[in-house]
């Protein structure tokens, strides 16, 4: 199997039908090393710029549903497009990035490719993208319902727990503070240190 190939069969498995052409198409206008990472709670999905690297590397979860998974490409394809044009001193998350992101979402805003419940949240996010779509609450709960669930059970995110509430991460027992964008400052009860954990992190009610 030729990489073209490969690449669009990729993404076919991964996002909705009628964008599979799109988001092939943005690859074929500038390739880039693609590839499907196991789970990460930290991140969604990444750009690496290697300034030593004529062709960059985009990676995201395996374990997206279509539409998050979807929109994390188009948000990864965006940083490269940015870096690429302006270089490695602009803001990640700056003008520039979110007028190239917007760019490149506007064609495939439309209900033959999101759910009407994702597609009006996500028309409001695009008027200012922020770092991480799960950073928007009302995009991210509503995304999330479409979540593939691979655990018999509903998926419990640390975004789904109240400031205050205890909870279970990786067998340790925590207590939510204060939302920090995309991380959430939470106090481990054994240890009394405090972490930043990804509002993405799977977790477990006490």
């Amino acid at each position: 199997m030729n990489i073209n190939k490969e690449i669009f069969q990729m993404l076919q498995e991964q996002v909705p039908e009628n964008a599979a052409q799109y988001c092939f198409d943005l690859w074929l206008e500038d390739p880039f090393h693609f590839i499907i990472s196991k789970s990460r709670s930290s991140k969604l999905g990444d750009f690496r710029f290697r300034s030593d690297r004529k062709i960059q590397t985009i990676t995201i979860n395996y374990d997206l549903n279509p539409y998050q998974f979807l929109i994390t490409y188009i948000h990864e394809v965006a940083h490269y497009r940015a870096f690429k044009r302006w270089g490695i001193n602009i803001k990640p998350h700056g003008t520039h990035w979110k007028n190239i992101f917007r760019s490149l979402m506007a064609p495939i805003l439309s209900d033959l490719i999101f759910p009407r419940d994702i597609l009006i949240p996500l028309k409001r996010h695009l008027l200012n993208p922020k770092a991480s779509s799960g950073a928007d609450l009302f995009l991210n709960r509503e995304v999330r319902k479409y979540d593939l669930n691979k655990k018999e059970g509903h998926i419990l995110y640390l975004n789904d727990i109240k400031v205050g509430e205890e909870f279970m991460l990786k067998g340790r027992l925590f207590k939510k503070e204060n939302t920090r964008r995309t991380r959430v400052l939470c106090l481990e009860i054994a240890s009394g240190k405090k972490y930043l954990v990804s509002v993405h992190a799977e977790v477990e009610r006490n």
